[in-house]
């Protein structure tokens, strides 16, 4: 494949998706990401309490999910969950994906569809852990009764979820066939309990893209080109 066929494909999968985020970020700047700043600010600090010796009992009160807990409490953490970076992870990668993705996603999807799909996504882990460790090692979905005392925090499932949702609103087809590949193949390698949540986010998450998909095509065909730069799909830019 020669330079122009790959920049006539890469201008098909990432096209619409990079003017979207182009033109809000000349036009608002960082006006354009109030609720990712705010996640990122929310991790950082986060991250410097618990390494307080009188600020990681708090952190972990506040945003420590275990499949053991009752599952009253696991909600109750489940949302701040997400920006409690992982003791055992380097916390400057929690924190770029959540500026990176969460980013994107907040100017393509708005803020609040962000938080709901990173919710989503999130939760889909946390139900699917109690479900693994109730099934056993025996089976291929399932997991050891020590995986039940494993801290679940992070970003991760919320990010893989956002990046699955927005490639499919913005139908960068191969993109979203990447980063499902890259699960499938992270949970290959290690079968570990962040591997599984992960494949349980993409599975809940493209169970609301086929949710969302059948109800736009219920609905009276409607005229999706607001700017040169968008194909039949894509959906127009959010202000």
């Amino acid at each position: 494949m020669n330079r122009a066929a790959l920049r006539r494909a890469a201008r098909t999968e990432w096209g619409p998706l990079a003017g979207t985020i182009r033109l809000a970020l000349v036009t608002k700047g960082l006006r354009a990401l109030p609720m990712t700043l705010a996640a990122v600010a929310l991790t950082a600090t986060f991250q410097i309490v618990q390494n307080q010796p009188w600020g990681f009992e708090p952190v972990q009160r506040l945003g420590s999910v275990q499949a053991r807990l009752p599952w009253w409490l696991a909600l109750l953490r489940t949302p701040l969950s997400l920006f409690v970076p992982a003791l055992d992870l380097p916390v400057w990668g929690a924190l770029a994906q959540i500026l990176l993705v969460f980013g994107i996603a907040e100017i393509c999807l708005g803020k609040w569809r962000t938080l709901a799909i990173s919710y989503a996504a999130t939760l889909a882990g946390t139900m699917y852990a109690r479900l693994a460790v109730h099934i056993g090692p025996d089976s291929v979905l399932g997991l050891p009764s020590e995986a039940a005392k494993v801290v679940d925090t992070g970003p991760s499932a919320a990010v893989v979820g956002l990046a699955v949702y927005v490639s499919w609103r913005y139908r960068a087809w191969f993109t979203c066939g990447a980063v499902c590949a890259a699960m499938a193949v992270e949970v290959i390698v290690k079968p570990n309990l962040a591997g599984k949540e992960h494949i349980a986010a993409v599975a809940a998450v493209l169970a609301l893209c086929a949710a969302d998909e059948l109800r736009r095509r219920r609905k009276p065909r409607r005229d999706v080109f607001r700017s040169g730069d968008q194909r039949s799909g894509a959906p127009a830019s959010r202000s």
